[in-house]
This record gives structure tokens, sequence and C-alpha cells, in this order.
């Protein structure tokens, strides 16, 4: 559902200097707005304290279009009943390592982002959504050290999966507990 593809956004964020990877930047919006966070197209790079990318946003243009694409997107992609939701990353053209790496950023993003949102909403989560929180911790904490096979590709997919449906939970829980204050 992403416009962009990750590769597109990672030359994007080079030519504004945005100082940040493209998984990264995407993991910061997602977990921004699966923590609640409200922010516009025209204002998100503010709402992250990213200022190339807030900069870029007000200067108008066609890298203004793709981040305001971008947040357009993910937004419909975090809303979409189906849950098509999927973290932008390198394409399966990458090496897994390379893929790997990318969905560290990813986490590491957007625990940040979620913390930017709401950093109270943690201690009205239930326990499953701690221990996704944690769990995406230790993700965005490690190093993942893959060799190019079958085993290690599956292992991959897995935790791929695992955090596309972490992601979810948490959207889902900070929707709650929004709606209880």
């Amino acid at each position: 559902m992403n416009a962009l593809a990750h590769d597109e956004l990672e030359d994007l964020l080079l030519r504004i200097q945005a100082g940040v990877g493209a998984a990264e930047l995407h993991g910061a919006l997602a977990g921004y707005l699966c923590g609640g966070g409200r922010s516009s197209a025209e204002r998100w790079g503010d709402a992250l304290a990213l200022d190339a990318v807030q900069e870029a946003l007000a200067r108008g243009g066609v890298e203004a279009d793709d981040l305001r694409g971008l947040h357009r997107d993910t937004s419909a992609a975090l809303a979409d009943v189906d849950d098509c939701f999927a973290p932008l990353l390198p394409d399966d053209e990458a090496t897994l390592a390379q893929r790997a790496d990318a969905l560290v950023d990813w986490c590491r993003g957007f625990l940040g982002g979620v913390g930017l949102a709401n950093p109270r909403a943690r201690g009205e989560l239930s326990g499953e959504a701690e221990e996704a929180i944690s769990d995406l911790g230790r993700i965005a904490a490690s190093e993942l050290s893959v060799e190019e096979g079958d085993a290690d590709e599956e292992a991959y997919v897995e935790v791929l999966e695992f955090v596309r449906v972490a992601a979810m939970l948490l959207r889902d829980e900070c929707a709650a507990a929004a709606r209880r204050h």
C-alpha cells in the first residue's frame, strides 16, 4: 500500500540529508501513528522531531509530495480493516543481511515513535502488549546475524510477521487506552 518503495524513500532521505534511513523513518512514523499520535501530513516531521523532513515538507515540491504520501499511505494501511499494513523494508532483491538490518532499524524507529506519541500509555497496556514492546525492544537492540539460506530466510519471515502483528496489537491497545481517557 506504500506508494514509495524502500529504495525510493532511502534516496529521498539522502537528498534532504535527513540523517535517518528509510526503514527507521517508516518505523518511527508507524509507531507514532500506532501509539495514538495525531499529526497532519503537513506537520509529521515536527511531531517526530525530524527537522530535515519538516523542512522538506515546508518547501513543497516532489519531495514534500512523496513525504505527505508516505504519511497518507501509512495511515491508510494502519487503518485498513484487513490489516494490510507491513513495515517498509528493502524488497527481496536485497540480501537477507540487508533486510534483517533494516528490520532492526524499523523496530528501533517504531519504539521511538510509540514513545513520542504517548509515553504514558505503556502503564495502561495489557500484559500481551507490554510483552510485544519488550520483544520489539530486544529486536531493536540486536544485531541479527544471518546467512543466505532457506532456514535463515524462514526465520526472517517469521520475525517480520511477528513485528507486523505486534504493531497491529499496539495500534489496537493504544487506541483503546486513548478511548478510556
